[in-house]
């Protein structure tokens, strides 16, 4: 079962809710590393930056069931508390249909990742008829808040799972890297948002 970690937010102002599903193969290395640096980065915004007031909901699945229910692994775990990030806790899931209507975005860490979200979105397709989620890799935002121009085109995130504590470190330090550009991405959507409604 999914833990509820619930929606990481800094304000009641109401505005326009923002939910990232990040996603590995099974949950409990990168994608468990990039949920926790991602609620970490969005808990310490300022009350200048566009998004302090909007209600943020973050997760993390696999692609495949391996590991389903499983904590994180503990290099994920023991490299999260070297940079301070103490409180996270998660149970390893599955992606499943109803992410690609509940999640704005789908954010995978390699092609593998992403080929397999796409083939789960095409078989849930036509059942409710919004628009979905937007599927890419959490490589294709810039560290300016561009994005890439081709869907699958950007950095891909390693798996460190076979590796030793220093690769753990290297895909903290890129994860960190790589939303810090996400987040730039998300403000200045928020910001247009914003503008349209002459705020």
């Amino acid at each position: 079962m999914t833990q509820d970690l619930g929606p990481s937010t800094a304000s009641n102002t109401p505005t326009k809710p923002i939910s990232v599903l990040f996603v590995c193969l099974g949950n409990i290395c990168r994608s468990p590393m990039a949920e926790a640096i991602f609620r970490h980065l969005t808990a310490s915004l300022p009350p200048t930056s566009p998004l302090h007031a909007t209600p943020i909901t973050i997760d993390s699945a696999g692609t495949s069931a391996y590991h389903l229910h499983a904590e994180p692994d503990a290099r994920t775990m023991s490299t999260l508390r070297r940079h301070g990030i103490t409180d996270y806790t998660h149970a390893a899931r599955k992606v499943c249909a109803d992410d690609f209507e509940r999640f704005g975005y789908v954010l995978a860490m390699d092609g593998a990742n992403l080929r397999d979200l796409e083939e789960k979105r095409g078989r849930s397709k036509g059942s409710s008829g919004a628009k979905g989620a937007q599927v890419r890799l959490i490589g294709d935002f810039l560290e300016d808040g561009g994005v890439a121009g081709k869907v699958g085109g950007g950095e891909v995130v390693g798996d460190p799972y076979y590796g030793g504590d220093e690769g753990f470190e290297r895909v903290y330090e890129q994860l960190l890297r790589l939303e810090g550009g996400f987040l730039r991405f998300l403000e200045r959507e928020v910001g247009r948002d914003g503008e349209g409604k002459g705020e």
